[in-house]
């Protein structure tokens, strides 16, 4: 066999493994969307009715709590990044890195201070590297986030925005993350949690044009304490739903950049075999050729020493 058809055949082999791997990939990836497709779907409607909830409480009373009053010059805020622990996922990762540094550069024109808060490896390596500032950094559960997750992520940010500014405190609270559209789409999405946007206005137009009446809500001790007791449950419950919906982008990211892996591979492997039967039928010409010079020459040989 011939020195380029060895080449050939182990650059076949050697893709024929890797295809193998990315398809398993790929299989593994199918299965996990489902699973985070249920989680997201499970945890919206009490991320969604706690929000109506706090707005309802905010905006039923005059209670001025810090946590739902807009500042009036803010100076200070907070952006919380998430991102993969994982690579093989296409630009996901980049993706909601470049909408967290469009949302930074936006805040720093208006003014205002930015502390970064990042979760997973990626986006922890991306301002490591670039020697940035981070506040704080979580990683290790992007894959699966529970809700215990959650809580241990929102902690510090609730006491930042508890904080005065002159403490290190911030006025906002921002969360970048991807958001699952569908199993071909997932949109990085940028979002202010804190201070919560109150429009009773809008809510009460949406209502109507829905025909549903808006319920009434009594407030026990005190709207301030109802607001205490619900707004770090709030924070909790968003990020929560974004880390979900961060996993289930991820998942499906994986998988499509895996099917197109395991595409490219097939496509390779018909080029090499291609490549390999052409170098091979041109040793088995070139052996035929030599046969063929071989008898000849043995002929004219043997004609000579016959004269």
């Amino acid at each position: 066999m011939g020195a380029q058809l060895r080449v050939y055949k182990r650059r076949i082999k050697s893709v024929t493994a890797t295809k193998k791997i990315t398809k398993a990939m790929e299989m593994i990836a199918a299965s996990r969307i489902v699973k985070a497709q249920r989680q997201v779907t499970a945890s919206t409607p009490y991320a969604t009715e706690l929000t109506r909830a706090v707005t309802a409480v905010a905006t039923g009373s005059n209670t001025k709590h810090p946590l739902t009053t807009e500042v009036e010059s803010p100076v200070r805020a907070a952006v919380l990044l998430i991102t993969s622990d994982r690579g093989l996922a296409g630009g996901y990762s980049s993706n909601a890195i470049k909408a967290a540094e469009r949302l930074t550069e936006r805040l720093r024109s208006e003014g205002k201070e930015v502390d970064t808060y990042i979760v997973g490896r990626k986006g922890v390596a991306y301002y490591g590297f670039r020697e940035r500032e981070v506040a704080e950094s979580w990683t290790g559960f992007t894959d699966s986030p529970t809700y215990a997750d959650a809580k241990k992520v929102a902690g510090p940010l609730i006491e930042s925005v508890q904080r005065e500014t002159a403490e290190g405190g911030v006025d906002e609270l921002h969360i970048v993350f991807t958001e699952f559209v569908s199993m071909l789409t997932q949109t990085p999405v940028q979002n202010r949690l804190l201070p919560l946007s109150l429009d009773a206005s809008a809510a009460e137009e949406d209502s109507a044009a829905k025909h549903e009446i808006l319920p009434l809500f009594d407030f026990e001790p005190s709207a301030e304490d109802v607001l205490d007791a619900l707004l770090p449950r709030y924070v909790e419950s968003r990020i929560y739903n974004a880390l979900l919906q961060a996993a289930a982008s991820k998942h499906a990211a994986t998988r499509r950049a895996m099917k197109s892996a395991t595409d490219n591979a097939g496509d390779l492997i018909k080029s090499l075999s291609r490549l390999a039967n052409a170098a091979r039928q041109a040793e088995i010409t070139q052996e035929i050729s030599e046969i063929v010079g071989g008898a000849s020459a043995l002929a004219d040989a043997t004609a000579g020493s016959e004269k």
